[in-house]
């Protein structure tokens, strides 16, 4: 699923709006494990959803496995 940015605070939430434009908090722990360092608002991110809770963002092309497409 693609999500926006909407805010990012370093070590704390950062808020994410979907193209549906439902918007999800993404846990510290999910962004310290994206392997990202920063997001800017504006930014678009992949996420994963499960029961609500986002599991996983990430960049396309940024990380383990991952390539441009």
């Amino acid at each position: 699923m693609q999500a926006t940015v909407f805010s990012h605070v370093p070590d704390g939430i950062t808020l994410v709006v979907t193209d549906a434009g439902l918007s999800h908090e993404v846990p510290p722990e999910v962004f310290a494990a994206s392997g990202l360092r920063f997001v800017r608002p504006g930014q678009r991110v992949s996420i994963t959803e499960l029961d609500g809770a986002i599991t996983r963002m990430w960049i396309v092309g940024i990380g383990d496995d991952e390539t441009i497409r």
